[in-house]
C-alpha cells in the first residue's frame, strides 16, 4: 500500500494528481460516482468518507483537494486509524455561507450552478473550471490542464449534480475536534473558489494544524506552483 493517497476534487478524477505523484508517489483513487468507482446513496460527504476510507488498508498520508479536501477531512474525523497525516488543499469545512460562516461561496451562486448543471452540465463544468484559476498568475496553464483532464475522462450528469448537492449541504465546523492527526492546510491567496480566509479558519481551529499559504496561487497550487506544493507537502510528511 502506498504511503499517500490523493482524493481530487469536485468534476475530476484521480489522474488530477499524476504530476504530483510522479515527484511524490502515492495513489489516487477515483471517488464514488467517478471513473469505475461504484457511487453511494445518500451522496454525502460522511457516505463518501466511508467509502473511500473502506478502501484503505491502513494509515496513510491522505491528501485532499478541494471536495475531496472535506472528503478527507471529514474521513480523518470519522476513521482517525486510518490516516497518519492529513494535507488540505484548497479545502473548508462548509463550502456555503450560512448563519455565521462568511468564508464561503454566496448560497444563489452554489444554487445557479446547480440549476445549470440540469440545463448544460458541460457548459458549467467548462465554468466551474475556469473559476479554479481565477486570479492564479499561471490561471492560462491550469485551465488547459484541468480541461485536458476533465475530456479524458468526463464524469456522468448524475455525479456531477450528487456532488454539488454534497458541496451545499456539507457543514464539518462541527468536528474538528475529532481530526487529531498533524494537518497542512495548503492555499492560495487568490482562491475564487474556497476563499483563503476558509483555510486560514481551518488551520486556526484543527488541534494540530499549520497553514502553507502561496500569494500568487489560487484553487489549484499543486497545478499552478508544483514545485512549492511538492516541496511544501514534502517537507510536512517527512522532515
Amino acid at each position: 500500500m502506498a504511503e499517500c493517497c490523493y482524493l481530487h476534487g469536485w468534476g475530476l478524477h484521480g489522474g488530477i494528481w499524476a504530476e504530483t505523484r510522479a515527484l511524490l508517489p502515492g495513489d489516487a483513487p477515483d471517488l464514488p460516482g467517478y471513473g469505475a468507482t461504484p457511487t453511494v446513496t445518500p451522496y454525502t460527504v460522511e457516505t463518501v468518507a466511508d467509502a473511500v476510507a473502506a478502501s484503505l488498508d491502513g494509515p496513510v498520508d491522505l491528501i485532499g483537494w478541494s471536495m475531496g479536501g472535506m472528503t478527507a477531512l471529514a474521513l480523518a474525523a470519522r476513521h482517525p486509524d486510518k490516516v497518519r497525516r492529513l494535507v488540505l488543499v484548497g479545502a473548508s469545512p462548509c463550502f456555503v455561507n450560512r448563519p455565521g460562516w462568511g468564508h464561503g461561496l454566496d448560497a444563489e451562486v452554489v444554487t445557479g450552478f446547480s440549476q445549470s448543471l440540469a440545463q448544460d452540465y458541460k457548459t458549467t463544468l467548462q465554468r466551474f473550471l475556469a473559476l479554479q484559476a481565477r486570479g492564479d498568475d499561471e490561471a492560462r496553464a491550469v485551465i488547459s490542464r484541468l480541461r485536458e483532464k476533465v475530456l479524458a475522462h468526463e464524469p456522468r450528469p448524475d455525479t456531477l449534480a450528487a456532488g454539488m448537492d454534497l458541496l451545499q449541504q456539507a457543514d464539518l465546523r462541527d468536528v474538528l475536534e475529532a481530526v487529531l492527526c498533524p494537518t497542512l492546510v495548503v492555499h492560495g491567496a487568490y482562491d475564487a473558489l474556497c476563499p483563503v480566509a476558509a483555510g486560514r479558519w481551518l488551520a486556526a481551529y484543527l488541534p494540530d494544524a499549520a497553514l502553507a499559504e502561496h500569494p500568487r496561487a489560487s484553487h489549484a497550487p499543486f497545478l499552478s506552483h508544483p514545485a512549492w506544493f511538492v516541496e511544501t507537502v514534502t517537507e510536512f510528511l517527512h522532515g
